[in-house]
């Protein structure tokens, strides 16, 4: 099992244990809404209340709201069997387990009910014992669908974010600078990129480790991600090498935020643990002024030439491309 997936079924635990699991009760009559409330609690659920359909529907669609629902078929405003087709047409995630209460018992409309998206329904009038064996089922599939999404969440993370520095991957950086191009040509705006290599990086790995150099990849990742704005796309290239993306920057912008990257390196030592190890980093910027969306490959091929003028300039430095401002 994935490390990520193991922490978020322990935390989903966790929080069940502080905050009981919201169940939508929703019923117009005031006898069976206090009864089906009172259960709830005695059981260990959160009620949610809702006198009609609207106020049903208005409930599963806050942030946070039930994921298991008691719907009465028929209510003022919205029916519940109407409640079941929205919900499911919305497709919303995470999944919403749906009771529908009603009194028919006829096979067709039970059939009908089901058809709309209900879960599983409980007749009118209702033994508690049954009402709380099929909340508990679907409380099961609820939490199986939970883990389903935190484990896809692990695997996407995987395949889209560098095991060591947790930035993103070559693939994924990559195809960040491919949609930024496409944003930047709908909207007519300039993108610059920054590609960043560590100096004598070698020569950290062969004095002091290849354990200390991780720590330097790792501490190289958080400064950058520390001097870039929130909206911009860091990832690890390769090796020690690293791209930014620097959406609605020109010319003088890149230079600038280059420059700030760069001191973030040669401002302070890098603490591996065991040493303070002094590192700092050439960088070389692109920038597109006109963007068609086409142009990864032209600031790519920009951005190494620059950093390749920065390192024969003695590295630690700065460099923009000859063609600083692509056309």
């Amino acid at each position: 099992m994935f490390p990520d997936l193991q922490l978020a079924i322990v935390a989903k635990k966790l929080q069940d244990a502080e905050h009981p699991i919201k169940v939508l009760a929703a019923e117009d009559n005031p006898v069976f809404q206090t009864m089906i409330s009172n259960l709830l609690i005695k059981w260990g659920y959160q009620p949610v209340v809702a006198r009609d359909g609207d106020e049903a529907w208005q409930a599963l669609q806050e942030p946070g709201g039930p994921q298991l629902a008691i719907l009465d078929w028929m209510m003022p405003g919205m029916s519940g069997l109407e409640i079941c087709r929205r919900v499911r047409a919305a497709g919303q995630e995470p999944y919403i387990y749906i009771l529908l209460l009603t009194a028919r018992t006829n096979s067709q409309d039970l059939v009908e009910g089901m058809d709309a998206g209900a879960d599983d329904y409980v007749t009118k009038p209702f033994q508690a014992h049954e009402l709380r064996v099929r909340l508990r089922a679907g409380r099961r599939i609820v939490d199986l669908q939970r883990e389903l999404l935190a484990a896809r969440e692990a695997i996407r993370e995987q395949a889209t974010h560098d095991g060591l520095t947790c930035l993103f991957n070559r693939c994924a950086v990559l195809d960040s600078l491919r949609k930024e191009l496409a944003r930047a040509s709908r909207e007519g705006q300039p993108l610059s990129l920054l590609m960043v290599d560590l100096d004598w990086f070698k020569r950290i790995n062969d004095t002091y480790g290849h354990q200390a150099g991780d720590a330097v990849l790792r501490e190289a990742a958080m400064r950058m991600q520390a001097s870039i704005r929130s909206y911009d796309s860091l990832g690890r290239y390769g090796g020690e090498e690293f791209l930014i993306v620097l959406p609605g920057c020109d010319r003088e912008s890149a230079l600038a935020q280059a420059e700030r990257v760069r001191e973030a390196f040669a401002g302070t030592p890098f603490s591996t643990g065991t040493a303070r190890i002094p590192v700092t980093c050439s960088i070389g910027a692109a920038t597109c002024a006109s963007p068609t969306g086409e142009e990864a490959d032209s600031l790519l091929h920009e951005a190494d030439l620059a950093l390749y003028s920065a390192k024969d300039a003695g590295r630690n430095q700065v460099a923009g491309s000859p063609r600083l401002a692509l056309v």
